[in-house]
């Protein structure tokens, strides 16, 4: 015996799910999740649509960082940063290129801050670095000058002696302290300063004393610069309340440090003044090592097995407050910075299988870490970039396998819906610049910049134009003997090959799209776990499944019988001859055959062609055994 039933599919708002929880159909997000999402975005009013593609902007020397850089509303900058060099764009164009201290090993853990038209770029290893424009194409880069050094006692129960209370000394400790690294370090003996000369062992230095001393008797009040060559220099910083907030060292990972109000060069603590600098180190049950600091309501402290909340307004030395909220942890072998997305914090949990929202919740007066991943855990591997679109709301985090997952999120209407994006090539990082998203790619063994565009349906592709028509067009040298995909005058055409830069169109256009094809997937749920009020097991008949479109020119379907082409645009117009007309409405197709395979998709929409497609909701008629 036979039953018939309906069920529609009105929203993906729930977005790919993980195979985990495909026993689960008494979640609510079964009613409003796929199997598979790929290569499409979830809209925010429930739908699914078909990717932007890649607009090829530039090809690069190697394995880079990308870092946005707001000089002011109207200018708005690409850093790209390479093995000893930066490079500087502006609308995808190259504005400036300069030498840069950073090496192709340091770019994974390399932090930067804003601040006006100033940018600080810091790494355990390297001396801070400031990074400024002068003019349109004239940019420096040079060590961030510390007015005031923070001090500090790295080294316990030594005491230390000078030979002279001013001048030229010998400083001699009881254990040992000096290397070479030392060589123009300062140090303090009870409060005075000393600078080292020369080094001749561990235990003995000679210094110029630049504040006479008290005495010579040996003390252990003594402290040497909190940042330097050997007790390395700051992991990360932000700007909160007019001062620079930097956090961890290498030697020294669980201290924070702010400058003096309104001077981000001075670290001089003094005594203990409402606008001096503050320095403190996280204590706990637990090791905190700092990855990142992020200026919020509070100022939001993110360690290796926890995140802390720095209150107090203003923050002064008397009434600053730190309290740990969490205990998520972030990455500790990159820096992925937190990003805001309506006011949460958004970071990469310190397993890789996690991205969180760090919100601020007025009835529990504190900051909880939900986890916008937990539904989807298998599109969420090793992130090593992260970038937010404000303008799309969408969260893109690219992943160590070269993946690229994307979040769509609206709190408030409770859709939160990871889906995977995925090209020729490996995704290794992604940024955005006022609604622009760039992505570098690794295609063939080379590195290239990246922009998704919604006027393109390819990857790494260019466009071009002519107001005579012509079968050849050049400039393609970056997909040099590869096939790639063309759309002349709006219409896909056969797949050609670059030579020499150059392909040849089946049929003379005025403007083309050339690029790498790039395919999507949409598949649901299995039906039996699709919603409760089917039988539980196979086997069962799809009768017929209606697809509702928003302009769409072009849908490839499979009802279990391969992909086929559904031909609702107009008949007298061939789809290699013209641009398909938009479709917009229902598309009802006819099904065959009993299922047996309970876990095989009914349907599954899939295709390579370069064009939109939107896909609102999904019925289905259906014949189950009872």
């Amino acid at each position: 015996m036979t039953a018939a039933t309906r069920r529609i599919k009105a929203s993906f708002t729930a977005g790919e799910l993980a195979p985990e929880l495909y026993g689960r159909a008494d979640l609510r997000a079964f009613a409003n999740g796929a199997r598979r999402l790929r290569n499409v975005v979830i809209q925010p009013t429930g739908g699914v649509a078909r990717r932007p593609g890649l607009r090829h902007v530039a090809m690069l020397p190697g394995a880079a960082r990308l870092v946005p850089f707001e000089f002011n509303t109207e200018q708005t900058y690409l850093l790209v940063l390479s093995e000893g060099r930066l490079q500087v764009f502006l609308e995808d164009a190259e504005v400036a290129s300069l030498p840069a201290p950073w090496s192709t090993t340091m770019l994974p853990q390399l932090a930067f801050t804003q601040s006006a038209d100033t940018l600080l770029l810091f790494h355990p290893e390297m001396p801070p670095q400031r990074l400024t424009r002068t003019s349109h194409i004239a940019w420096t880069i040079t060590p961030f000058v510390f007015t005031e050094v923070p001090y500090l006692n790295f080294t316990r129960d030594v005491a230390m002696a000078a030979s002279a209370t001013s001048g030229t000394v010998a400083l001699t400790c009881s254990a040992p302290v000096f290397s070479s690294g030392h060589v123009t370090s300062r140090f303090l003996l009870k409060g005075k300063r000393v600078v080292i000369l020369s080094v001749e062992g561990p235990q003995n230095a000679t210094a110029l004393v630049e504040d006479v001393l008290e005495d010579v008797l040996a003390t252990q009040d003594w402290q040497e610069t909190a940042f330097s060559g050997v007790r390395g220099w700051p992991v990360c910083a932000c700007f909160h309340q007019d001062r620079l907030v930097l956090g961890g060292s290498r030697d020294a990972p669980n201290r924070l440090w702010l400058s003096r109000t309104g001077d981000l060069g001075n670290f001089d603590s003094g005594t203990g003044l409402d606008d001096e600098a503050i320095a403190f180190s996280l204590v706990s049950d637990q090791v905190n090592a700092i990855r990142a600091v992020f200026s919020g309501r509070h100022l939001q402290v993110f360690t290796s097995g926890a995140e802390w909340m720095v209150s107090g307004d203003p923050l002064t030395p008397s009434s600053i407050q730190l309290n740990r909220q969490t205990r998520v942890g972030t990455l500790v072998d990159r820096q992925v910075p937190p990003v805001d997305v309506d006011g949460a914090t958004v970071f990469v949990a310190r397993s890789g299988r996690g991205v969180h929202e760090f919100a601020y919740t007025d009835v529990a007066d504190a900051y909880q870490a939900n986890d916008l991943a937990l539904v989807a855990r298998h599109l969420v591997q090793a992130p090593v970039s992260m970038a937010y679109d404000q303008a799309e709301r969408l969260l893109h985090v690219a992943m160590a396998d070269g993946a690229l997952a994307t979040l769509t999120l609206y709190r408030a209407e409770q859709v939160i819906a990871w889906t995977r994006q995925e090209t020729e090539g490996a995704f290794r990082a992604v940024a955005e610049t006022e609604g622009r998203v760039y992505a570098l790619v690794e295609r063939f063994g080379t590195h290239r910049l990246e922009r998704f565009d919604a006027a393109i349906g390819f990857d790494a592709a260019l466009t071009g134009s002519d107001t005579t028509p012509r079968d050849d067009w050049s400039g393609l040298t970056h997909l040099e003997g590869q096939s790639v995909g063309v759309l002349a005058d709006g219409a896909p055409q056969a797949v050609a090959t670059v030579l020499g830069g150059v392909i040849r169109v089946d049929n003379p256009a005025t403007a083309v799209q050339v690029g790498l094809p790039f395919r999507h997937m949409i598949e649901p749920l299995p039906a039996e776990l699709g919603g409760a009020s089917g039988a539980g097991a196979a086997p069962l008949r799809l009768v017929s499944v209606t697809f509702r479109l928003l302009a769409t020119p072009a849908l490839e379907v499979d009802l279990g019988r391969g992909a086929q082409n559904v031909p609702f645009r107009r008949l007298d117009t061939p789809l290699l001859d013209a641009p398909p007309a938009p479709f917009t409405g229902d598309v009802a197709l006819r099904a065959l055959g009993w299922r047996r395979d309970a876990m095989a998709p009914l349907w599954r929409i899939e295709g390579a062609t370069p064009l939109p497609l939107a896909l609102l909701s999904v019925t289905m008629d259906l014949r189950i055994t009872t």
